[in-house]
Order: structure tokens, then C-alpha cells, then sequence
């Protein structure tokens, strides 16, 4: 691939993810927003999925029932943002006191071709104690960020020994304990204030989760 063709691929991924993303803003409301419309996204983001945890276990969403669910869709060998998105959502937890313990914190990879089980293992022990890595098949995937309305995409990178990086919406989920959409947090959202949207939204349920 020349260097011009490689940086018209990489524009063309840099488009897409724009598009992703101001397509998503329109699904996803505010964190603010009165219940009505956090009501109404619920039906828009999340679903069912099937996948393989970092230790080996296949889990489903009903794995994970009756917890408040805090999920990022990111994958290993990212070089920035995922470890930062993920270094705040370890951060927001630890803040928000015993309410912690109800959340479950989820990474799903993007790039299952890499992240096995064992490569999440290694990992997700860098973050939160707590923290589960899943995989699956790329269909599994596939499935999993489709219910999520996630973007992503391999870009290939001649200049890294890793041959390609992914390209992908950067979005930390937190659903509630039935499944439910509550609300989001993008790139750049303090960890305080994560916690404290996540404590309100949990005192405003009656604080149920298992």
C-alpha cells in the first residue's frame, strides 16, 4: 500500500468515525435529560449478547442481572484512549463509595482476532480489581456493539509491528441492574463527576442491585 492510499484510509476511518459518532449523539440522551426521554432510550441501547469472559467462562447478559452494569467497548493493544477511558472508569468507581459494589464494570473488546481470554486476563489486571474483560467470534462482537450502537473498525498500519490498529466510537455505558440504558459519559467526563451522576442515578432506583 502506498503512503498516499494508507492516508486516504485513515481519513476515510477518521469520516466514519465522525459520522459514528454524530449519529450516536442523537441516540444518546443527555446525562441530564428528564426521565421520559431516558425512558424512551432504553429500547435503543443494549440488548442481549453472548461471550466468553477473561477467564475462560461463557457469560450472557443474564450473567450479569441485577447489577448495574459500567461498559466500555475498547481492545488491548490501543495505544491511548482506551487505557485512559478505562484508568477514569476505575477512578469514578473508587469515588463512589459502597455504591461501587453494585456496578459491574465490562470491557468488550473490539479486536477479538487479539484479545483472547489470556490476553484480557493480562489486561484488565492493570485497572479495576473488578474489572471483566469479554470476547467472542467476530460475529459475537459484532452482535454485542451493534446492541450498543458502537462504531469500529481495523485500520491497517504498515508502520506498526502490530500490522493494524481499530478505529472505534469511544463511549463508557452505564446500564442498569433490569439491563436499561441510564445514561453515558464521553471521553474527557472527570471521574467525580462520573461517580456522581452514577450514585444520583442509583439513589433515584432505590439503590437495587445484587
Amino acid at each position: 500500500m502506498s503512503g498516499s492510499q494508507k492516508t486516504l484510509l485513515i481519513a476515510l476511518a477518521v469520516v466514519a468515525a465522525v459520522l459514528i459518532s454524530l449519529s450516536l449523539s442523537t441516540l444518546l440522551p443527555p446525562s441530564e435529560e428528564g426521565a421520559s426521554s431516558q425512558a424512551q432510550n432504553r429500547a435503543l441501547i443494549g440488548g442481549p449478547f453472548e461471550l466468553t469472559d477473561h477467564k475462560g467462562n461463557r457469560v450472557t447478559e443474564k450473567d450479569y442481572a441485577g447489577q448495574y452494569k459500567l461498559i466500555y467497548f475498547g481492545f488491548t493493544y490501543c495505544p491511548d484512549v482506551c487505557p485512559t477511558e478505562l484508568q477514569t472508569m476505575s477512578a469514578a468507581l473508587e469515588e463512589m463509595g459502597e455504591n461501587a459494589e453494585k456496578v459491574q464494570p465490562l470491557l468488550i473488546t473490539i479486536d477479538p482476532e487479539r484479545d483472547t481470554p489470556e490476553a484480557l486476563a493480562q489486561y484488565v489486571g492493570h485497572f479495576h480489581s473488578r474489572l471483566v474483560g469479554l470476547t467472542g467470534t467476530p460475529e459475537e462482537i459484532a452482535a454485542a456493539a451493534k446492541a450498543y450502537r458502537v462504531y469500529y473498525a481495523k485500520v491497517e498500519d504498515e508502520s506498526s509491528s502490530a500490522e493494524y490498529t481499530m478505529d472505534h466510537s469511544s463511549v463508557l455505558y452505564f446500564m442498569g441492574p433490569d439491563g436499561g440504558f441510564l445514561t453515558h459519559f464521553g471521553p474527557g467526563t472527570a471521574p467525580s463527576a462520573m461517580a456522581e451522576r452514577m450514585n444520583k442515578l442509583i439513589e433515584e432506583e432505590g439503590g437495587q442491585a445484587s
